[in-house]
Protein backbone atom coordinates (compact mmCIF):
# COMPACT_ATOMS: atom_id res chain seq x y z
CA UNK A 1 0.00 0.00 0.00
CA UNK A 2 0.94 3.51 -1.10
CA UNK A 3 2.07 6.00 1.60
CA UNK A 4 -0.39 8.30 2.73
CA UNK A 5 1.74 11.21 2.29
CA UNK A 6 5.39 12.14 1.12
CA UNK A 7 7.98 12.51 3.38
CA UNK A 8 8.70 16.16 2.20
CA UNK A 9 7.17 18.98 4.91
CA UNK A 10 7.37 22.91 4.55
CA UNK A 11 8.34 25.07 7.82
CA UNK A 12 5.95 27.85 8.26
CA UNK A 13 5.51 30.15 11.37
CA UNK A 14 2.36 30.04 13.35
CA UNK A 15 0.62 32.88 16.00
CA UNK A 16 0.12 30.13 18.79
CA UNK A 17 2.53 28.24 20.14
CA UNK A 18 1.96 24.75 20.47
CA UNK A 19 3.85 21.86 22.53
CA UNK A 20 6.90 20.51 20.42
CA UNK A 21 6.87 17.23 19.09
CA UNK A 22 10.28 16.23 20.32
CA UNK A 23 10.90 18.10 23.79
CA UNK A 24 7.29 19.63 24.61
CA UNK A 25 8.41 23.11 24.57
CA UNK A 26 6.09 25.97 23.23
CA UNK A 27 7.06 26.55 19.79
CA UNK A 28 5.59 28.60 16.56
CA UNK A 29 7.44 26.29 14.63
CA UNK A 30 5.38 23.65 12.41
CA UNK A 31 6.15 21.18 9.66
CA UNK A 32 3.15 20.93 7.22
CA UNK A 33 2.83 18.86 3.97
CA UNK A 34 2.10 20.23 1.18
CA UNK A 35 -1.84 20.00 1.46
CA UNK A 36 -1.70 19.90 5.74
CA UNK A 37 -2.54 15.81 5.78
CA UNK A 38 0.18 16.00 8.18
CA UNK A 39 1.87 18.02 10.56
CA UNK A 40 4.13 18.63 13.49
CA UNK A 41 5.23 21.30 15.76
CA UNK A 42 8.91 21.58 15.97
CA UNK A 43 11.95 23.75 17.55
CA UNK A 44 13.98 25.63 15.31
CA UNK A 45 17.19 22.99 17.06
CA UNK A 46 15.60 19.78 15.96
CA UNK A 47 15.28 21.25 12.63
CA UNK A 48 19.27 21.39 12.45
CA UNK A 49 19.42 17.83 13.77
CA UNK A 50 20.10 15.42 11.25
CA UNK A 51 18.52 12.78 13.37
CA UNK A 52 15.41 14.00 13.03
CA UNK A 53 15.24 16.21 9.65
CA UNK A 54 17.42 17.71 7.26
CA UNK A 55 16.20 20.46 5.02
CA UNK A 56 16.18 19.89 0.96
CA UNK A 57 18.14 22.35 -0.59
CA UNK A 58 15.57 24.75 -2.78
CA UNK A 59 17.25 26.74 -5.86
CA UNK A 60 15.41 28.58 -7.86
CA UNK A 61 17.27 28.10 -11.51
CA UNK A 62 15.42 25.09 -12.37
CA UNK A 63 17.79 21.89 -11.47
CA UNK A 64 16.79 20.30 -8.03
CA UNK A 65 19.84 20.46 -5.07
CA UNK A 66 22.45 19.24 -6.27
CA UNK A 67 21.50 18.37 -10.07
CA UNK A 68 24.27 21.07 -11.42
CA UNK A 69 26.87 19.22 -9.41
CA UNK A 70 25.64 15.87 -11.17
CA UNK A 71 25.49 17.27 -14.47
CA UNK A 72 29.37 18.82 -13.86
CA UNK A 73 28.50 22.22 -14.41
CA UNK A 74 30.35 24.69 -12.78
CA UNK A 75 28.56 27.54 -11.00
CA UNK A 76 29.92 30.06 -13.79
CA UNK A 77 29.05 28.17 -16.47
CA UNK A 78 25.09 28.24 -14.64
CA UNK A 79 25.42 32.27 -14.57
CA UNK A 80 26.71 32.50 -17.94
CA UNK A 81 23.63 30.43 -18.77
CA UNK A 82 21.09 32.39 -16.91
CA UNK A 83 22.65 35.42 -18.15
CA UNK A 84 21.61 34.66 -21.80
CA UNK A 85 18.41 33.37 -20.77
CA UNK A 86 17.54 36.74 -18.87
CA UNK A 87 19.09 38.55 -22.13
CA UNK A 88 17.23 36.44 -24.48
CA UNK A 89 13.99 37.47 -22.36
CA UNK A 90 14.29 40.53 -22.15
CA UNK A 91 14.41 40.58 -26.10
CA UNK A 92 11.43 39.12 -26.04
CA UNK A 93 9.71 41.61 -23.70
CA UNK A 94 10.87 44.28 -25.92
CA UNK A 95 9.71 42.93 -29.14
CA UNK A 96 6.32 42.33 -27.38
CA UNK A 97 6.10 45.72 -26.19
CA UNK A 98 6.74 47.64 -30.01
CA UNK A 99 4.24 45.40 -31.07
CA UNK A 100 1.65 46.25 -28.33
CA UNK A 101 2.80 50.35 -29.27
CA UNK A 102 2.22 49.52 -33.02
CA UNK A 103 -1.38 47.88 -32.85
CA UNK A 104 -2.35 50.97 -30.18
CA UNK A 105 -1.02 53.41 -32.86
CA UNK A 106 -3.31 51.25 -35.18
CA UNK A 107 -6.49 51.62 -32.47
CA UNK A 108 -5.68 55.39 -31.58
CA UNK A 109 -5.99 56.34 -35.65
CA UNK A 110 -9.08 54.22 -35.88
CA UNK A 111 -10.64 55.21 -32.54
CA UNK A 112 -10.08 58.67 -32.89
CA UNK A 113 -12.08 58.62 -36.81
CA UNK A 114 -14.46 57.07 -34.86
CA UNK A 115 -14.59 59.57 -31.72
CA UNK A 116 -14.86 62.52 -34.17
CA UNK A 117 -18.13 61.53 -36.36
CA UNK A 118 -19.29 60.54 -32.97
CA UNK A 119 -18.54 63.68 -31.60
CA UNK A 120 -20.45 65.59 -34.19
CA UNK A 121 -23.36 63.55 -33.40
CA UNK A 122 -23.46 64.66 -29.94
CA UNK A 123 -22.55 68.35 -29.22
CA UNK A 124 -21.15 67.66 -25.75
CA UNK A 125 -17.56 68.73 -25.42
CA UNK A 126 -15.60 66.39 -23.11
CA UNK A 127 -17.24 63.23 -23.84
CA UNK A 128 -14.23 61.66 -25.61
CA UNK A 129 -12.27 59.51 -23.14
CA UNK A 130 -8.42 59.97 -23.00
CA UNK A 131 -6.35 57.66 -24.97
CA UNK A 132 -4.81 54.64 -22.37
CA UNK A 133 -1.55 54.88 -21.59
CA UNK A 134 0.72 52.13 -21.72
CA UNK A 135 2.22 52.26 -18.01
CA UNK A 136 4.53 49.69 -16.85
CA UNK A 137 3.24 46.66 -15.70
CA UNK A 138 2.74 45.65 -12.19
CA UNK A 139 5.57 44.18 -10.19
CA UNK A 140 5.57 40.35 -10.24
CA UNK A 141 4.35 39.42 -6.58
CA UNK A 142 6.58 38.13 -4.52
CA UNK A 143 7.55 34.48 -4.37
CA UNK A 144 7.84 33.67 -0.93
CA UNK A 145 9.06 29.79 -0.32
CA UNK A 146 8.94 27.97 2.47
CA UNK A 147 12.41 25.77 3.98
CA UNK A 148 11.51 22.62 2.91
CA UNK A 149 12.35 19.72 5.40
CA UNK A 150 12.24 15.65 5.12
CA UNK A 151 12.11 13.69 8.34
CA UNK A 152 14.63 11.01 9.19
CA UNK A 153 13.03 7.63 7.61
CA UNK A 154 12.49 6.31 11.42
CA UNK A 155 10.71 9.70 12.82
CA UNK A 156 8.49 9.65 9.20
CA UNK A 157 7.82 5.88 10.24
CA UNK A 158 6.30 6.95 13.10
CA UNK A 159 4.14 9.58 11.73
CA UNK A 160 2.84 6.97 9.08
CA UNK A 161 1.98 4.66 11.92
CA UNK A 162 0.33 7.31 13.94
CA UNK A 163 -1.93 8.03 10.80
CA UNK A 164 -2.73 4.47 10.50
CA UNK A 165 -3.63 4.15 13.42
CA UNK A 166 -6.26 6.90 13.60
CA UNK A 167 -7.72 5.79 10.51
CA UNK A 168 -7.60 1.94 11.56
CA UNK A 169 -9.50 4.25 14.91
CA UNK A 170 -11.71 5.68 12.78
CA UNK A 171 -13.37 2.88 10.70
CA UNK A 172 -13.45 0.73 13.85
CA UNK A 173 -15.96 3.76 15.66
CA UNK A 174 -17.75 3.60 11.98
CA UNK A 175 -18.08 -0.22 12.02
CA UNK A 176 -18.98 -0.79 15.35
CA UNK A 177 -22.98 0.06 15.38
CA UNK A 178 -23.66 -2.63 12.54
CA UNK A 179 -22.08 -5.56 14.40
CA UNK A 180 -24.27 -7.66 16.32
CA UNK A 181 -24.53 -7.44 20.12
CA UNK A 182 -23.78 -9.74 22.77
CA UNK A 183 -26.65 -11.84 24.10
CA UNK A 184 -28.47 -9.90 26.72
CA UNK A 185 -30.55 -13.08 27.98
CA UNK A 186 -28.64 -15.51 30.45
CA UNK A 187 -27.96 -18.73 29.81
CA UNK A 188 -30.03 -21.96 31.19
Amino acid sequence: MASAFTNLYYKRAVGTARPCYVCNKPTTVVLATINTVDFLYTCDTHLSDPGFASQVGSTNDGVGAGGAKKMGLSPEEIAKVKAEYEERQKKRAEKAKEKEKEKEADKDGKEEEKDAKESKKTSTPGAKSPPSSSASPPPAPATSTHQRYTLHRDIFALRLAEHRRRRQAAQAKELAPRLPGAPVTPLP
